[in-house]
Order: structure tokens, then C-alpha cells, then sequence
């Protein structure tokens, strides 16, 4: 019963801090998860779960402010969710040994990401050229080049539905600098994004039945406690001082997670 108390704890703060800035939290709610002696491939199901119940949380938010671009939610969403589908469902070609170094990878690499500076890239739109579509947001143009956008989201979506987290620290980046939006619609974009891909992801894993509703249901309703404070904190906050903690806490888990790997396995 205390282990459930401290882990819903973590996980609330998670679900508060990571809605705001649009990264969904589902790497931290994977480690939270393996620190309390879950399974691997049951902590991936829980995690993408409770991730996806957040998101739709913060979504609605967001939606009442009108910072969700449903055209890149379409274009960006699909790709990303059937990949999140086939990466979650093939997972089980994995050892959980394997599972955990490529999420601390991708622990490494969203730290990094989250590092870019990003700017409000406002686009004109006039020129079009092949491959190159232009998106209108409420009074804003953006131009969006599918040869980047494309190839970057199936990966992400891959990655992110196998070892079950969200890939909202690769969409953030990619909407503000490859697709020109801004840091204020890509943030409220990507919530949406990263619903969809939780969910593909969680029916992929579920599949292989790795799901625990006993555990799963109870932090599904406080992460989405956490995602309604998370977006409307965001709506009143500036993200670029959060992402450098996140950042830093994503290297931090990463290393963690690399340990508990060798460790679990008995190399060290």
C-alpha cells in the first residue's frame, strides 16, 4: 500500500510537469514504474496508459485555448500512431534487458533535444514547392516540409510505442523547427499527439497481455488529475526554464535505467 502511495505521488508530479511543456512524461512514468519492481513490459503497458489518460486530460485544456492545430494533429498523428501500434506490438522481439538500454537512449536523446533552442518561427507561406505543404492556425501560416516531418515522426513513433513513452521531447522540437509552428501551439499540438500515440501503443502492448487494470486504473485517474493542472499551468507559464530540468532529469533517469539494466542482469 505504501509502495502504491509513493509511486501515485511521483507520478502526479510527473503528469503536472511534463503536460506543461507538451514532453507527456511517459519515459518518467516507465522508470517510476521499474523502480517499484514492475515488470518491463508491464511497466511499457501502464506507462503508455496512464500517458494517454493525461494527455486527453491536458488536450481538453489546451482545445479551450485554441492551441491545437488539428491539421498537424491529422498529418503528424497518423503516422505516428500506427507506428506506435507496430512498435509496441513487435516489443516482444526484445528482452527486457534490450528494452531498458534503448529507453535510456532515447532518455539521452530527448535530453539533448530538449537542449535546441527553439524559436517562434512564423512562416510566409506564399512559395510552395514539392513536399512542402502550408497549414493555417487560427491568423498564422506555417509551412510544413514532409522530406523532415515524415521520417521523423514513423521513427519516433516506433521507438516511442515499443519501450512505451510518448515522443512529445522529438515532437515539440519538430513542430517549432521543422515545421514552423509556434512554441504555444506545438505544445498544445503535441498533447494531442502524444494521446494517440499512448493509446496505439497501449492496444499493441495489451495485445501481448501486459495489461494490469488493477494497477493501471487508479494512476490513470491521477495522472489525469495531474494533466488538467499541467495545461493550465502551461497556459500561464514559459516552458524554456522547465526544459533544462527536464533535460537534466532525462540524463539522470537514462543513467539509471542503464544501471538497473546490467544490474537486473547481474553484470554488475
Amino acid at each position: 500500500m505504501s509502495n502504491l502511495i509513493i509511486v501515485s505521488f511521483l507520478i502526479f508530479i510527473v503528469a503536472v510537469t511534463m503536460t506543461m511543456v507538451g514532453k507527456g512524461g511517459g519515459n518518467f512514468y516507465v522508470v517510476i514504474l521499474a523502480m517499484a519492481n514492475i515488470p518491463m513490459h508491464e511497466a511499457a503497458t501502464t506507462g503508455q496508459f496512464i500517458l494517454f489518460s493525461a494527455s486527453v486530460a491536458a488536450m481538453i485544456i489546451f482545445q479551450k485555448n485554441k492551441s491545437v492545430s488539428w491539421m498537424l494533429v491529422i498529418l503528424i498523428g497518423t503516422f505516428t500512431a500506427l507506428s506506435a501500434f507496430l512498435g509496441g506490438y513487435f516489443s516482444h522481439l526484445f528482452s527486457s534487458f534490450s528494452l531498458k538500454l534503448i529507453f535510456a537512449f532515447m532518455l539521452l536523446i530527448a535530453g539533448i533535444v530538449m537542449l535546441i533552442p527553439v524559436s517562434e518561427n512564423k512562416a510566409n507561406a506564399k512559395n510552395k514547392h514539392f513536399g512542402i505543404i502550408n497549414i493555417k492556425s487560427g491568423d498564422e501560416i506555417y509551412n510544413i516540409n514532409l522530406w523532415i516531418a515524415l521520417p521523423i515522426t514513423i521513427l519516433t513513433g516506433f521507438a516511442s510505442g515499443m519501450v512505451g513513452v510518448s515522443g512529445g521531447s522529438f515532437l515539440v522540437p519538430l513542430m517549432v523547427l521543422a515545421c514552423g509552428v509556434s512554441m504555444y501551439t506545438a505544445v498544445g499540438t503535441a498533447s494531442t499527439l502524444i494521446a494517440a500515440t499512448a493509446f496505439m501503443g497501449f492496444i499493441g502492448h495489451a495485445m501481448q497481455g501486459d495489461f494490469s487494470p488493477s494497477y493501471a486504473i487508479p494512476l490513470a485517474i491521477i495522472t489525469i488529475i495531474g494533466g488538467i493542472m499541467g495545461g493550465k499551468f502551461s497556459l500561464k507559464s514559459k516552458p524554456k526554464h522547465l526544459k533544462k530540468l527536464f533535460a537534466y532529469t532525462n540524463w539522470m533517469a537514462a543513467l539509471f535505467m542503464i544501471f538497473n539494466a546490467f544490474y537486473t542482469k547481474g553484470i554488475i
